[in-house]
């Protein structure tokens, strides 16, 4: 019998409809949590501004933390048995046309959320990055074996929150991760 690894947790494999379901709940769910604070609350949305200059920015920010999740997979172990662990769960059951889901609707909900609400009601501010960017780590949070994932996540989050404040535009943080995340998804299924 094999021994198992005490860094991944048992989980049951989710079928393809079961994560598409989820992200489009959760996707929903953080979009009513904005739209609500932003209602109830006094918050100043970080503004979305189109531009070519906004996209290339967001585009470059994008493949900057696709290639530090690469090196940083390579060389911190408990960072890549987190990400397998997420990836095998989330990524596996789905076909290549449902990458385009998983750049989009975790990319404009949790940045609405996390970058353009939370982040001004915080502060446009040191503080207000990490406050804002350890909530992104912890929505990540699948279980505190996976902590290497949340502290990552928590590092991309300030990342995102720094060209938020930087641009002074939600654009750029949002098509990062939407980038982020398809790239990601299409390197991940390649390699698998």
């Amino acid at each position: 019998m094999a021994e198992q690894n005490s860094d991944t947790p048992e989980a049951e494999p989710l079928t393809r409809l079961q994560v598409l379901i989820a992200m489009g709940v959760t996707a929903v769910v953080l979009l009513f949590i904005a739209k609500a604070w932003i209602y109830f609350g006094s918050v100043t949305l970080i503004p979305v501004k189109f531009s070519f200059e906004a996209v290339l920015q967001g585009v470059a920010l994008g493949l900057a933390i696709t290639v530090a999740s690469s090196i940083t997979y390579r060389i911190w172990g408990a960072y890549r048995r987190s990400a397998d662990y997420y990836l095998e769960l989330i990524l596996k059951p789905l076909l290549f046309p449902d990458l385009i889901w998983l750049g989009l609707l975790p990319g404009l909900s949790e940045e609405l959320i996390f970058r353009g609400v939370m982040l001004p009601e915080f502060g446009l501010n040191l503080e207000g990055i990490l406050i804002s960017s350890l909530c992104f780590g912890v929505l990540h949070m699948n279980g505190l074996k996976q902590w290497a994932y949340i502290v990552w996540a928590t590092i991309i989050g300030i990342a995102l929150g720094y060209s938020a404040v930087w641009t002074g535009n939600l654009l750029v943080p949002i098509v990062a991760h939407v980038c982020t995340n398809f790239v990601a998804g299409c390197v991940w299924k390649l390699s698998d």
